[in-house]
């Protein structure tokens, strides 16, 4: 069985910062591109960043110089550490997961306040 759980949203002042974690299980983690994306109300899912098997990373402009992706291939875990945090950063952060199938995680709440 699949699973990737997300950890570390909240609430934060603009521009502080978070750390998210995605820990995932059945599957091989290493041959998997991890991404995080994310959703605010009314508006479309869309990437934020991910990190391919090799680790090569990819930003959306919106995020650049603020966020950066990792991965922990030992622990099957991916992070996001999100730094000078923006009010229009708020969303439901979600992992992804793909290689031969696409999998996604349950979600986590990120509120930042002005």
């Amino acid at each position: 069985q699949v699973q990737l759980v997300e950890s570390g949203g909240g609430l934060v002042q603009a521009g502080g910062s978070l750390r998210l974690s995605c820990a995932a299980s059945g599957i091989t983690f290493s041959k998997h591109v991890m991404g995080w994306y994310r959703q605010a109300p009314g508006k479309q899912r869309e990437m934020v960043a991910d990190v391919t098997s090799g680790g090569t990373t990819a930003y959306a402009d919106s995020v650049k110089g603020r966020f950066t992706i990792s991965r922990d291939n030992a622990k099957n875990t991916v992070y996001l550490q999100m730094n000078s945090l923006k009010p229009e950063d708020t969303a439901v952060y979600y992992c992804k997961a793909q290689w031969a199938k696409i999998y996604w995680g349950q979600g986590t709440q990120v509120t930042v306040s002005s």
